[in-house]
């Protein structure tokens, strides 16, 4: 299921908001109704009604209809930038023209760390997971060790692939049989690979 879009809410949305994640932390459920009325301070559950529907149309909850305790909070996203293509077959000139891109919570971005997003074109790691039309998910440094999945910037272009150093050169590995390696002349580290978005 896709997440909606947030949108801005008011101080009284916040404070409802607040109040229904605090509940289902505490008590493990959510508030009913009525529960919600009385910390808006109100005997009308149409109030109460109202404050649940702008929230679920807004993008913060999601509600079972017809059930009591069906409210259930959706994890909020934070924004990075989306450059454009990064190829996963043969290496291509990245793309970039930057727009935001939402990343849920459960990835975990460390504030002191700057990262952006690339679109996947190609399926040279597909073996371990990353698809075609994937947003790869990227923190950016110059540096890398070995077996690190990196966005390197050869000669050819930019392309997504697994960073090997043995004794005498750096080369990129595929992750897929079909591919060879890639002993570049010249070598960039742009990114190290963090995490990724299924395209749906």
């Amino acid at each position: 299921m896709t997440t909606p879009k947030v949108k801005p809410i008011t101080g009284r949305q916040k404070e409802a908001l607040d109040f229904i994640n605090s509940f289902i932390n505490t008590k493990g459920y959510s508030p009913s109704l009525r529960e919600l009325a009385s910390l808006l301070k109100t005997d009308n559950l149409s109030t109460a009604q109202y404050f649940v529907k702008e929230l679920e149309s807004k993008g913060y909850i999601r509600r079972a209809h017809y059930k009591n305790r069906g409210i259930t909070p959706v994890t909020q996203k934070r924004t990075i930038p989306l450059l454009g293509y990064i190829a996963a077959g043969e290496p291509i000139d990245p793309i970039e023209e930057s727009e935001p891109i939402q990343v849920p919570y459960d990835i975990k971005l460390d504030r002191n760390q700057s990262y952006y997003a690339l679109k996947v074109q190609g399926d040279s790691m597909i073996d371990m997971g990353i698809l075609d039309r994937d947003v790869v998910l990227i923190r950016h440094q110059m540096f890398a060790a070995d077996g690190d999945v990196v966005v390197a910037i050869t000669e050819n272009g930019a392309t997504l692939k697994i960073l090997r150093k043995n004794k005498k050169k750096m080369y990129l590995e595929a992750r897929n049989t079909s591919y060879q390696h890639i002993y570049p002349e010249q070598l960039e580290i742009r990114g190290k690979f963090i995490g990724l978005i299924r395209h749906e």
